[in-house]
């Protein structure tokens, strides 16, 4: 990785809201290209489309990596790709397998999915073992664990939050975006805190507006999966660093205190 790019994909701590500006809010999401009728036209124009928001990440299909990377080159934008998308349940050396072509070919991060039905089997030394031989197959390339949180109690949300970190995971995140349901402040709140400051937490699905958006920020995530990013930037643009105050009044009381105290 690109050591400039490396620092500018590096934080993993709850954002200081306070004093957010266009830069900073553009630069925790990943511009989000995973639907499965995208053309290549449309990656082309997603990865423009990024580049002049200056996103965080590009996450792309897998089958359209090259192409990407090729695109996000000479661009302040990282090219990232999915592992065992979107229901977490490949063969063990496939996934592993799958992450390591990724990374030849110039992913920069991994969101990965869990096998999401062993978690719910309470089988949590199979996902650690999983997950920790992918993530060391890997390094140094940061991994985020998706969860897939919908399918998930908030005891199962705790225990696949612990085995991510003990996995050595530097993300944990909610979900695909193809779950019954996107994220949710409460549980984006519990995630940040089981993994602490030094282990990210990224929310996807569902977040389309900026209020919803600072909403996920608020409550500790430190990066965002987005479609609908030119209408998040937009919108900020319009409404200037207010909605950010306005997005904090919002937001139950106790986790806006939980927010101030990362």
């Amino acid at each position: 990785m690109r050591q400039p790019l490396k620092a500018r994909l590096a934080n993993r701590a709850p954002l200081d809201l306070a004093s957010l500006d266009e830069k900073a809010l553009m630069a925790c999401i990943d511009h989000s290209l995973l639907r499965p009728e995208l053309t290549r036209a449309d990656i082309e124009a997603g990865c423009d489309l990024a580049i002049e928001w200056e996103t965080a990440t590009v996450c792309c299909r897998p089958a359209d990596l090259q192409l990407v990377v090729n695109r996000l080159r000479r661009s302040v934008v990282g090219p990232t790709t999915v592992v065992g998308f979107p229901h977490g349940a490949h063969v063990s050396q496939i996934k592993e397998r799958e992450a390591l072509v990724a990374v030849d070919q110039g992913a920069v991060e991994l969101d990965v999915v869990v096998n999401i039905g062993a978690l719910r089997s309470g089988d949590l030394g199979y996902v650690r073992d999983e997950l920790a031989s992918l993530i060391y197959a890997v390094v140094p390339t940061p991994v985020k664990v998706i969860l897939e949180t919908a399918y998930l109690t908030p005891e199962q949300v705790e225990a696949g939050c612990r085995v991510a970190v003990e996995s050595r995971a530097s993300f944990v995140k909610n979900g695909t975006g193809y779950s019954p349901r996107g994220a949710e402040v409460g549980e984006i709140t519990l995630m940040r805190r089981i993994v602490g400051n030094a282990v990210g937490v990224k929310a996807a699905g569902g977040v389309r507006t900026l209020d919803a958006l600072l909403a996920m920020l608020a409550a500790g995530a430190c990066r965002v999966g987005a479609t609908a990013t030119a209408a998040i930037g937009t919108e900020w643009r319009a409404r200037g660093p207010e909605a950010v105050q306005a997005a904090l009044a919002a937001m139950p009381a106790a986790v806006v205190a939980a927010s101030a105290e990362e």
